[in-house]
């Protein structure tokens, strides 16, 4: 029987909605008022809870940003690489030996 995490659910719907790019900028928007907001689940005068949750929104910002800046710079990388191969390829000139006597 598999167990019901409500966290791992709202975990993987931010992941999900972060990484397309077509509600990319929706999320960062709603993450960043949530984060400046002082009045949310709980609210910022509370000195130690109130951080808590931002900290951890915070957190998980970052390491989905950081995950999705490194794969754009990786694929980005792949694709000048590949590109810079098949330029080379189309530069080389292969011509047969011939002996000269």
């Amino acid at each position: 029987m598999k167990k019901f995490f409500p966290t791992q659910v709202i975990y993987n719907w931010y992941r999900n909605t972060l990484r397309h790019p077509k509600y990319r900028w929706f999320v960062i928007l709603g993450t960043l008022l949530y984060i400046l907001n002082p009045a949310d689940i709980s609210p910022d005068v509370l000195p130690v809870l109130g951080w808590i949750d931002d900290g951890m929104i915070a957190t998980l910002f970052v390491a989905e940003m950081s995950q999705i800046a490194l794969s754009q710079l990786k694929s980005r990388k792949d694709w000048k690489l590949a590109n810079q191969s098949a330029s080379e390829a189309a530069e080389t000139v292969d011509v047969d030996a011939v002996s000269v006597s």
